[in-house]
């Protein structure tokens, strides 16, 4: 989702919970990250892996220069033989201490051997955050939480492509060179976006 459909989204949303919902997660991701800068490590389930997120947060930790938003993408069956952007492992879980953060998508109940996982990273030290079902064990050990639970208006992806907008949007103030491109990029979204003129 490209930044003229998230403010097109933002702008359907407007009023609704959501909105002020996806905004109040994405600062607290920020925040955990820029100020603990341990590192981001996001996890799924194992029957999801939150693929899209991963390349969103490198594509807003770039855009925004907060390089700190750009995740180690955990998973369930990796493999030593994989790349190294795709290595890391359940491990990576075990080995995680203050400073860190860890962001775990669950769009369903994520199962007693994550939830212990999770578990042992918080009494480490790192930062918890949950976005997905609400699963209560879960949600109870996290620092902060976003529920998107079957029935609601959005589902799991659109909110996740508002919480990485936001993260990304939040940072400190960019460059002078770089809030000029914006600007420009922002006005040419607003005129791509405007109605058609009326014919002559």
């Amino acid at each position: 989702m490209d930044a003229v459909r998230v403010a097109l989204l933002r702008e359907v949303l407007a009023g609704t919970e959501w909105l002020g919902a996806t905004r109040r997660f994405a600062g607290a991701l920020r925040g955990s990250v820029v100020s603990h800068g341990g590192g981001l490590l996001l996890l799924g389930t194992p029957g999801y892996e939150p693929w899209h997120l991963a390349a969103h947060l490198v594509d807003e930790a770039a855009w925004s220069g907060t390089p700190e938003l750009t995740p180690t993408l955990v998973r369930h069956d990796a493999r030593p033989s994989d790349p190294a952007h795709l290595a890391a492992g359940l491990g990576r879980i075990e080995a995680a201490r203050r400073g860190e953060t860890l962001l775990v998508v669950a769009p369903e109940g994520p199962g007693d051997p994550l939830l212990e996982r999770v578990h042992d990273a918080r009494r480490a030290g790192a930062t918890v955050l949950t976005l997905g079902c609400g699963d209560r064990d879960l949600v109870s050990m996290a620092h902060e939480s976003l529920a998107v639970p079957d029935g609601t208006d959005l589902d799991l992806d659109t909110v996740q492509h508002l919480v990485s907008a936001g993260a990304g949007e939040n940072a400190l103030p960019a460059p002078r060179g770089r809030r000029r491109l914006r600007d420009r990029l922002s006005g040419l979204a607003d005129r791509l976006t405007a109605p058609p003129p009326a014919p002559w």
